[in-house]
């Protein structure tokens, strides 16, 4: 099955470089759909440019000016405080005042909009999080905590912070939803950080070669199986100025993730997980002593669990909050009352997964989530009612959304794309939706489309079979701009395969990269196929790689492959790989299991061996070498090095700090004793991924290795 998207009839003659596709490119951003930027202020829309602010008539579209950077920057004494103010990024973080929060170089600064004046301002420096009831910052300084209260004075929580003591910083390696390290409680009164312990943790040894002699600058690592750096939770009262811990006992091999305040804020909630990862705790503490005061819920599993998100209480109920779980085999919503810790029902269930909780509605009794209910292919919003449980669709039924809920949660903006829509924002009454069961909106802005005046390829979609003869999976094709069948192409596999992640959606162009589209118009095809394993399918589909990386995915990218193979228009003897990260690891495991199938491969930053990967991420999906010895070794391509016959291209950051280049080294050392001649590329000083122009030049050389030893 196959579904082209429909071109533009307008005369298509431009070629693009990857100046205009690269995020790095010089062109990138005018090549990218046009942006709107919007706010809310309570339930009053604004929207935000780079030279002023202004109100929405949410009724009939017009819009105001409700203030200017010109006319900040012109105050009289204090107009240098707004030099290098983002007006995209202001916020407005009270209903009732006229009041915009906007961040300088300077600091936090609040700007009273209706008497033109700073109202209030704040140094910011080493910011880590900003509380706006409280007004009251954390932040690092030499390695320790502080907090700088609203006027102005600062307080140093922690004294012995250091490359081994970590506070307020991201912990577990940004695994179970783990982005932050500071927790403000909602009235800002108090503080809940971790403290991170990793001087038990190995170094690796990366070295600084920008240096007149190389210097070595090395990492915290714990690799699978080895020590694990230990975790606390400490909770500063800003009024006593003290710190309690929560009483976690030895936190020696246990991971603690998605903290949250109570309220009223006197109890923290969090998930505690074992080191094997097959159970999950929801406790509850005391912030104010420290105490445990019971584990709410239990959730095991003969493979692993994954918290990945807080608890989130009603906002009009103190009393209930939502817990998400895939205990039913599908991330879904479950309400609990907060009082017994009972849990009272599954609010969401079907085969199919919520993806976000974007927010409550308190007229409509109902909580809106962004869920994959329609297809897999499409993230919708819905309105889900928290007594009766009845959905609303809440969007027009197509593509990938997101939205923004107002103060109230009666409105959103919801910005999405389709296959054919490159970008497009509207304003939906979600009290009006629920209320008549027909979708309300107004559209705010849909972006043109900026390749108009190019020869654009084809972008196609459709499902096949995985190696199980029975699950449905989801490919991608970009094919040349002046496609012919009646011609043979040289095509790329473009794969990544790996957990929480899916190339394949309903986005513009299903969600191609744009290099997909540099590549077609160098006269490839590009095919991308999400195996299983990859997110949002539900825990079955994800889990089948359990202990054995690589090998059902393997399997799945081959039924990829007989596909292809079966077009008239694909080169079967001209057949490529690349892939980055996982996906490097899956573009060498690829090429070395089926060697007389690919002729030539990129592969960038991959994993060789997983007993060199991290510990979290590692032993979730394998175990620990010890207990899984036999699936280290399969998944394993040290073994592999020897049965490499087509071209082999390997690029690494050569500090990456994510997959280090311990593997890419080791595998070269394989190959050497094997006999066989990949070809390799290193970015010094560069990690996990080429930022900035780099990843420009990075592009320019995969495509060239395809166009010189593929085409």
């Amino acid at each position: 099955m196959s579904v082209f998207t429909a071109m533009s009839t307008m005369a298509q003659h431009k070629t693009f470089t990857l100046e205009d596709l690269n995020s790095g490119g010089e062109r990138y951003h005018e090549m990218t759909p046009e942006r709107r930027y919007f706010a809310w202020w309570g339930d009053e829309l604004l929207q935000l440019e780079v030279d002023g602010v202004y109100r929405v008539d949410k009724a009939k579209g017009g819009r105001r000016q409700l203030f200017s950077l010109d006319e900040m920057l012109d105050m009289d004494g204090v107009g240098e405080e707004f030099v290098g103010v983002n007006l995209l990024k202001a916020s407005f973080p009270y209903k009732k005042q006229p009041l915009a929060l906007l961040e300088s170089p300077k600091g936090h600064i609040l700007y009273d909009f209706q008497k033109h004046r700073i109202a209030w301002q704040q140094n910011r420096e080493g910011s880590l999080e900003w509380n706006a009831q409280g007004r009251v910052d954390a932040f690092s300084r030499d390695c320790n905590l502080w907090v700088r209260l609203a006027d102005g004075a600062e307080r140093q929580i922690t004294e012995d912070g250091s490359r081994d003591i970590v506070y307020g910083r991201s912990v577990h390696r940004n695994e179970f939803g783990i982005n932050k390290g500071t927790f403000f409680s909602p009235d800002g009164g108090r503080l809940a950080f971790y403290r991170m312990d990793q001087s038990m943790v190995a170094d690796y040894p990366q070295v600084n070669t920008f240096e007149r002699m190389a210097v070595c600058e090395p990492d915290k690592y714990p690799m699978a199986g080895m020590t694990s750096h230990e975790v606390t939770v400490g909770v500063y009262d800003i009024k006593a100025d003290s710190t309690v811990w929560l009483d976690f006992g030895n936190p020696k091999d246990r991971y603690f993730t998605n903290v949250t305040w109570s309220p009223d804020g006197r109890r923290i909630y969090l998930y505690e997980v074992n080191r094997a990862q097959n159970r999950a705790t929801l406790d509850e503490y005391d912030a104010l002593s420290g105490h445990k005061l019971r584990c709410i819920d239990t959730e095991e599993d003969a493979k692993y669990v994954e918290p990945q998100h807080p608890v989130t209480f009603v906002p009009w109920d103190e009393g209930r909050f939502l817990a998400w779980s895939q205990k039913n085999g599908y991330w879904h919503l479950y309400l609990y009352n907060a009082v017994t810790g009972r849990c009272l029902d599954q609010l969401t269930d079907g085969e199919w997964v919520v993806l976000d909780l974007v927010g409550f509605c308190k007229r409509t009794n109902s909580v809106i989530i962004l869920a994959n209910r329609k297809t897999h292919l499409q993230h919708n919003l819905y309105a889900v009612n928290l007594d009766t449980k009845v959905v609303t669709p809440l969007d027009n039924g197509c593509g990938v959304h997101e939205a923004v809920l107002s103060e109230s949660g009666e409105y959103a903006v919801d910005k999405w794309s389709e296959p054919d829509r490159p970008r497009a924002y509207a304003l939906t009454d979600i009290a009006g939706t629920v209320k008549s069961g027909g979708y309300k909106s107004r559209e705010l802005f849909e972006s043109g489309n900026p390749w108009q005046d190019y020869a654009v390829p084809h972008y196609t979609t459709g499902t096949i079979k995985a190696a199980d003869d029975t699950t449905t999976l989801h490919w991608r094709m970009v094919l040349p701009p002046d496609f012919s069948p009646e011609k043979k192409y040289p095509t790329v596999v473009y794969v990544y395969g790996g957990p929480h992640a899916h190339l394949v959606e309903a986005s513009w162009h299903w969600g191609s990269r744009s290099w997909e589209t540099y590549m077609a118009q160098n006269g490839f095809i590009v095919f991308a196929l999400d195996n299983r394993g990859s997110e949002n399918r539900g825990k079955a589909f994800e889990q089948v790689t359990f202990r054995k990386l690589g090998q059902e995915e393997m399997r799945d990218q081959m039924c990829g492959v007989e596909y292809l193979r079966s077009l008239p228009y694909v080169d079967a003897e001209r057949l490529g790989l690349h892939g980055w990260s996982y996906g490097g690891f899956m573009t060498i495991s690829l090429m070395t299991n089926y060697p007389d199938v690919f002729k030539v491969a990129v592969a960038g930053g991959p994993v060789i061996d997983w007993k060199w990967y991290e510990v979290m991420y590692g032993e979730r999906y394998m175990d620990t070498p010890e207990e899984n010895e036999a699936g280290y070794a399969m998944t394993s391509l040290m073994s592999k090095a020897s049965a490499l016959k087509g071209r082999l291209q390997i690029i690494i950051g050569m500090n990456d700090p994510v997959v280090v280049p311990q593997h890419a080294l080791q595998f070269l050392n394989a190959c050497n004793e094997a006999g066989t001649q990949p070809d390799f590329y290193v970015y010094p000083g560069e990690e996990h991924n080429m930022m900035g122009h780099l990843s420009v030049h990075l592009h320019e050389r995969i495509t060239r290795y395809f166009n010189d030893w593929l085409k």
